[in-house]
């Protein structure tokens, strides 16, 4: 006879540990999965974090040329102050002496006053002469302790105005320090993103047309207008540097950061400009924001806190140094925001 027993059916324990052994070869599956073929990184998106991030290492130069123009004007201030300080303490010492001699003087002669010396004196025919060099000696006295309390305030003075231009430049200093670190952690930060890139990747993005470029374009000189004056030499002296790389800080002559570019160009032609492309912003005379009315020379600063500047060549186009990895090059004036046009 048949046996009708039915199917033993698998414990709970049992279905358990079936159920956790798939879901591990599963997982396991996924983790290999994924390391024999991990994500590319999206050169879009890289791009566009590394333009973020060179625009703040920018915004972080500027902030490092301005804190160090400040440091070394007060550096000099300061050199300036202790020359001055030590001249004053010599002509403090020197009075001092000689209000010493003055003083040694009496005490040898026992505190008797002066004139009743003179009275006492046992050449009575010399007495007017003798009275007569004694006014004169102690309103010299006089004349000379009043030079020593002016001279001590005078230096007192001049040793407080050195201790706060000290302080100052301790937080100048620091405010340097600052925004060099900055300027560095950016760069850091760009070129981690950059290295996830094969290397014409990376060329595309810091020197290609890509916006981290700021879309660089070529331009025959021969085709420019003319400008005269100081703003031609300006100019051409700016164009004579295509191709020298940017340097965060520089002024030339052969590495330039974008205000350092303008500051060099200028100074061919004699001109001083700000070292600053927000002081640069200021300067001169306002030209308005519209790049049609802008003349070959003008200095085009761009963005709102104005942390990029550029010069304006003619046909619309400026020259400017872009950013670290960039070399000196042309490109459209309105290539990005303008915050203001300044006629030097």
């Amino acid at each position: 006879m048949a046996s009708h027993r039915r199917p033993k059916q698998p414990s709970r324990a049992r279905v358990t540990v079936l159920t956790a052994a798939a879901a591990t070869a599963v997982a396991l599956s996924a983790q290999v999965s994924a390391h024999a073929a991990p994500a590319q990184p999206n050169k879009d998106e890289i791009k566009a974090q590394v333009d973020k991030l060179m625009e703040e290492q920018e915004q972080a130069a500027e902030k490092y040329n301005g804190a160090k123009e400040q440091a070394d004007q007060l550096r000099k201030q300061a050199d300036q102050l202790q020359d001055q300080l030590a001249r004053s303490q010599d002509q403090l010492n020197e009075l001092s002496s000689g209000l010493a001699a003055v003083a040694g003087d009496q005490y040898r002669h026992a505190g008797v006053d002066p004139s009743m010396q003179l009275m006492l004196s046992a050449d009575p025919d010399k007495y007017l002469d003798k009275a007569s060099s004694f006014d004169q000696a102690a309103s010299t006295q006089a004349e000379t302790l009043k030079s020593l309390q002016d001279q001590q305030r005078r230096l007192n003075q001049q040793k407080q105005e050195a201790a706060d231009v000290l302080k100052e430049l301790d937080n100048s200093t620091q405010a340097l320090n600052d925004a060099k670190n900055e300027v560095r952690t950016k760069l850091e930060q760009a070129q981690n993103l950059l290295n996830q890139l094969s290397a014409s990747d990376r060329r595309a993005i810091t020197q290609g047309d890509g916006a981290a470029s700021r879309s660089a374009d070529r331009v025959d000189p021969a085709t420019l207008p003319k400008a005269a004056g100081y703003a031609g030499v300006a100019v051409q002296r700016a164009l004579d540097k295509r191709g020298a790389p940017y340097v965060w800080g520089a002024t030339g002559p052969s590495t330039f950061d974008c205000s350092g570019l303008m500051v060099w160009a200028y100074a061919q032609a004699g001109v001083s400009l700000p070292r600053t492309s927000q002081a640069q912003g200021s300067y001169g005379a306002s030209v308005g924001t519209d790049w049609h009315n802008a003349q070959p020379g003008d200095l085009v600063v761009y963005y709102g806190d104005r942390h990029h500047v550029g010069m304006y060549i003619g046909n619309g186009m400026v020259v400017h140094a872009p950013h670290t990895g960039d070399v000196v090059k042309t490109m459209k004036v309105d290539a990005m925001p303008i915050s203001t046009i300044r006629r030097v």
